[in-house]
């Protein structure tokens, strides 16, 4: 099925009973329009157009929502030259960072535990891929509940979503001030990508807000975490927790993106005394 895509006049190609995904093609037209409003910008002497998008196949969850689509977009500019354009769309997702700290600690300690899930990961080749929790976000875009609820059926913790510390919005208030103020004087300089981590921006859509919780808990009972069976086993679910020292976790995590992306922006933000 073929036609124009009602909001950019581009033609998009779809398979049979598929409609059209609207938010990458909204975000990336975004990007795209800031070439020419922008004289500063790279490629403002001869700007890049979205020509076309094709969709070659996708993945349902359940019997009627889209869940993964594998698309191509021509993007090319006057003089013919083009950007890669394969493009797999999976959505957003979210990523916890959970760490424990013994009760009798010192209050200033950094003695600290993190929760890792080691599960199956058939894209990598994997059974026992050891990462941080994390979850697909609801079609409601709930970042905060999806994170709370993957925590509780991951980790076997009940964590109220207003307990959840943000931060991946921790670390951009600066870049959406100036955002901001160049919006107000009329030079519009941001792509409004999101406040989040993207694990393969070469080829796929997918961004990642990384939540952190820190809670105190007997030392006694921190032996009880590692080789924890959790998760939801019906669906697929075979997680075993692992419980790893902070100060080892960018070894212990060392392939898991979200991990390092945590471990740096928690990291930054206590360097700026913001935690």
């Amino acid at each position: 099925m073929s036609f124009n895509h009602p909001e950019h006049d581009i033609p998009v190609s779809l398979p049979m009973g598929l409609s059209a995904e609207q938010s990458w093609i909204s975000t990336l037209q975004h990007s795209l329009h800031l070439q020419t409003q922008n004289a500063s910008h790279p490629f403002h002497s001869d700007p890049y157009v979205l020509r076309s998008v094709t969709v070659q196949a996708y993945d349902l969850f359940g019997e009627k929502r889209v869940g993964f689509l594998k698309l191509v977009s021509d993007v090319s500019n006057g003089a013919g030259e083009k950007l890669p354009g394969a493009v797999f769309l999976r959505g957003p997702s979210v990523a916890m960072l959970v760490m424990l700290v013994p009760d009798d600690a010192p209050a200033e300690t950094d003695e600290r535990y993190v929760l890792l899930t080691v599960q199956p990961r058939i894209a990598a080749g994997s059974l026992e891929f050891a990462e941080l929790p994390a979850g697909m976000v609801d079609e409601a875009g709930n970042f905060a509940g999806t994170a709370a609820n993957e925590i509780r059926e991951e980790l076997g913790l009940e964590i109220p979503q207003e307990e959840l510390i943000n931060l991946s919005d921790m670390a951009f208030p600066a870049a959406a001030a100036a955002a901001a103020a160049a919006t107000t004087e009329g030079k519009e300089k941001n792509e409004n990508l999101p406040q989040a981590m993207f694990p393969s921006a070469g080829g796929c859509d997918e961004y990642i807000p990384i939540f952190m919780h820190e809670r105190r808990v007997p030392r006694e009972q921190l032996g009880e975490w590692t080789g924890r069976l959790t998760g939801l086993r019906e669906h697929g679910e075979k997680i075993t927790l692992k419980l790893v020292r902070m100060r080892d976790l960018w070894r212990e995590g060392a392939r898991d993106a979200k991990c390092l992306a945590a471990l740096a922006l928690w990291e930054g933000l206590r360097r700026e005394g913001r935690l």
